[in-house]
Protein backbone atom coordinates (compact mmCIF):
# COMPACT_ATOMS: atom_id res chain seq x y z
CA UNK A 1 0.00 0.00 0.00
CA UNK A 2 2.67 2.46 0.81
CA UNK A 3 4.67 1.73 -2.02
CA UNK A 4 1.67 2.06 -4.38
CA UNK A 5 1.03 5.54 -2.58
CA UNK A 6 4.87 6.55 -2.99
CA UNK A 7 4.91 5.32 -7.08
CA UNK A 8 1.52 8.21 -6.90
CA UNK A 9 3.15 10.36 -5.51
CA UNK A 10 6.43 10.58 -7.67
CA UNK A 11 4.23 10.18 -10.75
CA UNK A 12 3.02 13.43 -10.39
CA UNK A 13 6.40 15.07 -9.43
CA UNK A 14 7.52 13.57 -12.81
CA UNK A 15 5.08 14.84 -14.50
CA UNK A 16 4.43 18.37 -13.25
CA UNK A 17 6.85 20.63 -12.92
CA UNK A 18 4.73 23.02 -10.70
CA UNK A 19 5.05 20.18 -7.95
CA UNK A 20 8.13 20.91 -5.94
CA UNK A 21 8.01 18.36 -3.03
CA UNK A 22 6.23 15.42 -1.88
CA UNK A 23 4.50 16.89 1.20
CA UNK A 24 2.72 19.81 -1.20
CA UNK A 25 1.65 16.36 -3.76
CA UNK A 26 -0.05 15.40 -0.91
CA UNK A 27 -1.50 17.86 0.85
CA UNK A 28 -2.42 20.09 -2.48
CA UNK A 29 -3.22 17.74 -5.24
CA UNK A 30 -6.51 16.91 -6.29
CA UNK A 31 -5.59 14.45 -8.44
CA UNK A 32 -4.16 12.17 -5.39
CA UNK A 33 -6.97 13.01 -3.35
CA UNK A 34 -9.27 11.40 -6.11
CA UNK A 35 -6.79 8.21 -6.81
CA UNK A 36 -6.78 7.52 -2.74
CA UNK A 37 -10.49 8.01 -2.65
CA UNK A 38 -11.32 6.04 -5.31
CA UNK A 39 -9.42 2.98 -3.75
CA UNK A 40 -11.43 3.40 -0.77
CA UNK A 41 -14.67 3.55 -2.84
CA UNK A 42 -13.92 0.64 -5.31
CA UNK A 43 -12.85 -1.55 -1.84
CA UNK A 44 -16.38 -0.69 -0.67
CA UNK A 45 -17.63 -1.28 -4.18
CA UNK A 46 -16.17 -4.79 -4.63
CA UNK A 47 -17.43 -6.15 -1.39
CA UNK A 48 -20.62 -5.86 -1.66
CA UNK A 49 -20.81 -2.05 0.50
CA UNK A 50 -22.42 -0.49 -2.69
CA UNK A 51 -24.24 1.85 -0.86
CA UNK A 52 -21.15 3.07 0.98
CA UNK A 53 -19.00 3.21 -2.26
CA UNK A 54 -20.61 5.61 -3.86
CA UNK A 55 -21.00 7.53 -0.92
CA UNK A 56 -17.16 7.55 -0.64
CA UNK A 57 -16.99 8.44 -4.52
CA UNK A 58 -19.24 11.50 -3.45
CA UNK A 59 -17.60 13.00 -0.75
CA UNK A 60 -14.48 12.72 -3.58
CA UNK A 61 -16.09 14.28 -5.97
CA UNK A 62 -17.59 17.53 -3.72
CA UNK A 63 -13.96 17.46 -2.47
CA UNK A 64 -12.00 17.38 -4.97
CA UNK A 65 -14.21 18.24 -8.51
CA UNK A 66 -13.84 14.49 -10.17
CA UNK A 67 -16.24 11.88 -10.61
CA UNK A 68 -15.11 8.52 -9.95
CA UNK A 69 -17.57 5.95 -9.90
CA UNK A 70 -16.69 3.28 -7.59
CA UNK A 71 -17.03 0.61 -10.45
CA UNK A 72 -14.03 2.02 -12.41
CA UNK A 73 -10.62 0.01 -12.22
CA UNK A 74 -7.58 2.35 -12.28
CA UNK A 75 -3.99 1.41 -12.08
CA UNK A 76 -1.22 2.66 -10.82
CA UNK A 77 0.49 5.44 -11.74
CA UNK A 78 -2.72 7.41 -13.02
CA UNK A 79 -2.63 11.62 -12.83
CA UNK A 80 -5.75 13.47 -12.95
CA UNK A 81 -4.15 16.73 -13.97
CA UNK A 82 -5.42 19.40 -12.84
CA UNK A 83 -9.05 17.71 -13.37
CA UNK A 84 -12.05 19.74 -12.25
CA UNK A 85 -15.02 18.13 -14.14
CA UNK A 86 -13.57 14.66 -14.99
CA UNK A 87 -15.81 11.94 -15.36
CA UNK A 88 -15.44 8.50 -15.55
CA UNK A 89 -17.85 5.82 -15.41
CA UNK A 90 -18.74 2.73 -14.05
CA UNK A 91 -17.28 0.06 -16.62
CA UNK A 92 -14.03 1.97 -17.35
CA UNK A 93 -10.94 1.27 -16.95
CA UNK A 94 -7.87 2.77 -16.48
CA UNK A 95 -4.28 1.64 -17.36
CA UNK A 96 -1.11 2.09 -15.38
CA UNK A 97 0.84 5.78 -16.28
CA UNK A 98 -2.13 7.28 -17.72
CA UNK A 99 -2.66 11.21 -17.84
CA UNK A 100 -5.83 12.81 -17.77
CA UNK A 101 -6.27 16.54 -17.65
CA UNK A 102 -9.44 18.66 -16.89
CA UNK A 103 -13.23 18.82 -18.43
CA UNK A 104 -12.69 14.69 -19.89
CA UNK A 105 -15.07 12.40 -20.02
CA UNK A 106 -14.89 8.81 -20.09
CA UNK A 107 -18.26 7.75 -20.95
CA UNK A 108 -20.73 4.96 -22.46
CA UNK A 109 -23.10 5.60 -24.78
CA UNK A 110 -25.47 2.24 -23.73
CA UNK A 111 -27.81 1.96 -21.20
CA UNK A 112 -27.85 -1.46 -21.23
CA UNK A 113 -26.73 -2.84 -17.46
CA UNK A 114 -23.96 -5.34 -16.67
CA UNK A 115 -22.33 -4.70 -19.88
CA UNK A 116 -19.33 -2.90 -20.84
CA UNK A 117 -20.34 0.86 -21.34
CA UNK A 118 -17.60 2.87 -21.08
CA UNK A 119 -13.84 2.50 -22.77
CA UNK A 120 -10.94 1.34 -21.23
CA UNK A 121 -7.30 2.68 -21.50
CA UNK A 122 -4.31 1.09 -21.95
CA UNK A 123 -1.02 1.63 -20.37
CA UNK A 124 0.57 5.07 -20.10
CA UNK A 125 -2.34 6.83 -22.10
CA UNK A 126 -2.57 10.54 -22.34
CA UNK A 127 -6.06 12.18 -22.63
CA UNK A 128 -6.12 15.63 -23.12
CA UNK A 129 -8.22 18.51 -21.63
CA UNK A 130 -12.15 18.80 -22.21
CA UNK A 131 -11.80 15.41 -24.40
CA UNK A 132 -14.89 13.02 -24.53
CA UNK A 133 -14.06 9.16 -25.28
CA UNK A 134 -17.77 7.60 -25.44
CA UNK A 135 -17.95 3.53 -25.65
CA UNK A 136 -17.26 0.23 -24.70
CA UNK A 137 -13.94 0.16 -26.79
CA UNK A 138 -10.33 0.22 -26.56
CA UNK A 139 -7.67 3.46 -26.25
CA UNK A 140 -4.40 1.27 -26.85
CA UNK A 141 -1.22 1.58 -24.91
CA UNK A 142 0.91 4.65 -25.55
CA UNK A 143 -2.16 6.26 -27.51
CA UNK A 144 -2.91 10.04 -26.80
CA UNK A 145 -6.49 11.62 -27.45
CA UNK A 146 -5.77 15.82 -28.02
CA UNK A 147 -7.31 18.60 -26.40
CA UNK A 148 -11.70 18.74 -26.72
CA UNK A 149 -11.40 16.02 -29.11
CA UNK A 150 -14.46 13.45 -29.41
CA UNK A 151 -13.70 9.66 -29.52
CA UNK A 152 -16.42 7.12 -30.57
CA UNK A 153 -14.29 4.37 -31.93
CA UNK A 154 -10.80 2.59 -30.76
CA UNK A 155 -7.61 3.73 -31.32
CA UNK A 156 -4.37 1.84 -31.69
CA UNK A 157 -1.76 1.81 -30.00
CA UNK A 158 1.10 4.63 -29.80
CA UNK A 159 -1.96 6.56 -32.17
CA UNK A 160 -3.42 9.96 -31.76
CA UNK A 161 -6.99 11.11 -32.28
CA UNK A 162 -8.24 14.34 -32.73
CA UNK A 163 -10.97 16.41 -33.56
CA UNK A 164 -14.78 15.60 -33.97
CA UNK A 165 -15.64 13.37 -34.39
CA UNK A 166 -11.61 12.02 -33.70
CA UNK A 167 -9.72 11.16 -36.74
CA UNK A 168 -6.71 8.39 -36.13
CA UNK A 169 -3.40 9.20 -36.98
CA UNK A 170 -1.48 6.36 -37.06
CA UNK A 171 2.10 6.22 -34.66
CA UNK A 172 5.46 7.45 -36.91
CA UNK A 173 8.25 6.96 -33.50
CA UNK A 174 6.67 4.49 -31.33
CA UNK A 175 6.76 7.10 -28.24
CA UNK A 176 4.84 6.72 -25.29
CA UNK A 177 3.56 8.44 -22.56
CA UNK A 178 5.29 6.77 -20.25
CA UNK A 179 8.07 9.44 -18.47
CA UNK A 180 9.41 7.23 -16.03
CA UNK A 181 11.68 5.67 -18.80
CA UNK A 182 14.20 8.52 -19.63
CA UNK A 183 14.36 7.25 -23.42
CA UNK A 184 10.16 7.76 -24.43
CA UNK A 185 8.61 11.40 -24.00
CA UNK A 186 5.79 13.07 -22.42
CA UNK A 187 3.30 14.93 -24.69
CA UNK A 188 1.52 17.11 -22.52
CA UNK A 189 -2.38 17.45 -23.01
CA UNK A 190 -1.78 14.86 -25.76
CA UNK A 191 -0.69 16.72 -28.61
CA UNK A 192 2.40 17.94 -30.65
CA UNK A 193 2.77 20.52 -33.81
CA UNK A 194 2.87 16.96 -36.62
CA UNK A 195 -0.87 15.86 -35.07
CA UNK A 196 -3.45 17.73 -37.36
CA UNK A 197 -3.79 15.44 -39.84
CA UNK A 198 -5.62 18.08 -42.25
CA UNK A 199 -2.40 20.49 -41.91
CA UNK A 200 -0.35 17.13 -42.90
CA UNK A 201 -2.27 16.87 -45.65
CA UNK A 202 -2.38 20.55 -47.03
CA UNK A 203 1.58 20.33 -46.85
CA UNK A 204 1.29 17.55 -48.94
CA UNK A 205 -0.18 19.42 -51.41
CA UNK A 206 1.62 22.10 -51.19
CA UNK A 207 4.75 19.94 -51.63
CA UNK A 208 3.38 18.33 -54.19
CA UNK A 209 1.98 21.22 -55.83
CA UNK A 210 5.68 23.17 -55.40
CA UNK A 211 7.69 19.93 -57.16
CA UNK A 212 5.00 19.73 -60.23
CA UNK A 213 5.69 23.57 -60.71
CA UNK A 214 9.24 23.37 -60.57
CA UNK A 215 9.23 20.73 -63.17
CA UNK A 216 7.10 22.14 -65.86
CA UNK A 217 9.49 25.16 -65.66
CA UNK A 218 11.82 23.19 -66.32
CA UNK A 219 10.61 21.13 -69.05
CA UNK A 220 9.84 25.16 -70.78
CA UNK A 221 13.50 26.08 -69.89
CA UNK A 222 14.52 23.10 -71.95
CA UNK A 223 11.89 23.42 -75.02
CA UNK A 224 13.40 27.19 -75.35
CA UNK A 225 16.74 25.98 -75.02
CA UNK A 226 16.20 23.42 -77.90
CA UNK A 227 13.79 26.47 -79.70
CA UNK A 228 17.15 28.52 -79.79
CA UNK A 229 19.53 25.68 -81.58
CA UNK A 230 17.07 24.57 -83.85
CA UNK A 231 15.03 28.09 -85.93
CA UNK A 232 12.58 25.26 -86.78
CA UNK A 233 10.98 25.19 -83.53
CA UNK A 234 10.74 28.16 -82.59
CA UNK A 235 7.37 28.39 -82.37
CA UNK A 236 6.85 25.62 -79.96
CA UNK A 237 7.42 28.17 -77.02
CA UNK A 238 4.03 29.87 -76.37
CA UNK A 239 4.87 33.85 -75.06
CA UNK A 240 3.19 32.86 -71.74
CA UNK A 241 5.20 29.91 -70.72
CA UNK A 242 6.22 29.41 -67.22
CA UNK A 243 10.13 29.28 -67.70
CA UNK A 244 10.38 30.23 -63.73
CA UNK A 245 8.68 28.91 -61.07
CA UNK A 246 6.06 31.33 -59.06
CA UNK A 247 4.05 29.21 -56.23
CA UNK A 248 4.47 30.67 -53.23
CA UNK A 249 5.09 26.99 -51.55
CA UNK A 250 6.53 28.91 -48.42
CA UNK A 251 4.15 31.29 -48.13
CA UNK A 252 1.13 28.96 -48.16
CA UNK A 253 2.70 26.43 -45.81
CA UNK A 254 3.36 29.31 -43.06
CA UNK A 255 -0.83 29.41 -43.35
CA UNK A 256 -0.63 25.97 -42.48
CA UNK A 257 1.50 25.68 -39.87
CA UNK A 258 4.55 24.31 -41.29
Amino acid sequence: MLSRLRSDIQCILDRDPAARTRWEVVTLYPGFHAVVLHRVAHGCWTHGFKWLGRWVSQFSRWVTGIEIHPGARLGERVFFDHAMGVVVGETAEIGDGCTIYQGVTLGGTSLYKGTKRHPTLGRDVVIGAGAKVLGGFTVGDGAKVGSNAVVTRPVPAGATAVGIPARIIASTSGASADVSEAARGFSAYGLTVQDDPLSQAMRGLIDSAAGQEHQIALIWQAIETLSARQPEAAGCVPGDAALSERFEADKLAQLVGK
